[in-house]
């Protein structure tokens, strides 16, 4: 419901994915824009980008020794162990230093706790923008998960939602599940490049023309989770839908006939019209 209480941020600020190909946040600043007209919205660079562009030269070393040690604290080791984390060998730290400061190295095969995530990139943000009249909302390459305890596993996320909140392009690709009918064909040996043929446009891959579409509905969920605290809904053709099958994603996103159902909307408008 509704609550005139809800505070509208002054600011949005979205932190471009480094090496995200087929991600325009011009296009997604346009649609925030769109449903917002009074909110501004700012592009920055990468967040670890823009963050070492703000701190004194002589500083920029120990702290990329000093971030790139607890990145690398934070890998999940074992999927199946809450918190597996162990101490970094040091080339793991390096390679993190390298990620940091040269933001050019892409990640793989890396899953990083979430949540460990976001309360490390939380006292980075700067400070005269802590209040709930900015929105910041990061990009990033990095593929994340969060614990499960319903069956005591990491599972890959698309976004985990906070002060900033996190969207992993990698996550989109990664974290919803393909259709049951891949994973059988994948099973009997067929080529992963025969199996993306047959299901194309089915799920969202990499460099995929749709990314930016998609993520359209990823920022609107951080800005309901600004507002309200709850950036899902239940309706399947709503964008704040969250999605655990790539083809739910699909039509929560793109197939759509509407945006939102019309709970949402009636906030958004709502706002809008203050």
């Amino acid at each position: 419901m509704f609550s005139s209480g809800i505070h509208l941020p002054s600011f949005v600020y979205l932190y471009n994915g480094i090496e995200t190909e087929s991600l325009n946040l011009k296009e997604i600043a346009g649609y925030l824009e769109s449903w917002l007209k009074q909110v501004k919205i700012e592009l920055r660079e990468d967040f670890f980008s823009f963050y070492f562009s703000h701190l004194p030269s002589e500083k920029k070393e120990t702290t990329a020794d000093e971030l790139a040690r607890k990145l690398a604290a934070i890998k999940v080791r074992q999927v199946n162990r809450n918190k597996s984390f162990a101490q970094p060998l040091e080339g793991e730290v390096e390679y993190e230093r390298k990620k940091l400061l040269y933001s050019k190295v892409k990640s793989f095969g890396i899953l990083y706790d979430g949540l460990e995530l976001l309360a490390l990139l939380s006292p980075l943000v700067p400070e005269a923008e802590l209040s709930l009249d900015h929105c910041h909302i990061i990009f990033t390459n990095q593929l994340f998960g969060t614990w499960s305890e319903d069956d005591h596993r990491y599972h890959a996320r698309v976004s985990v939602y906070g002060f900033p909140s996190l969207i992993s392009t990698t996550g989109i690709v990664e974290a919803p599940a393909k259709p049951r009918d891949f994973y059988l064909k994948q099973q009997l040996g067929i080529s992963l490049p025969t199996l993306k043929e047959e299901f194309k446009g089915r799920f969202i891959d990499y460099n995929d023309l749709r990314l930016t579409e998609v993520m359209e509905g990823y920022v609107m969920q951080a800005l309901f989770f600004h507002l309200t605290g709850d950036p899902f809904c239940k309706n399947k053709n709503c964008r704040l839908y969250n999605a655990h099958w790539q083809e739910d994603l699909i039509q929560a996103q793109l197939t759509s006939k509407n945006d939102f159902c019309g709970k949402h909307k009636k906030i958004l408008t709502r706002l809008a019209a203050r």
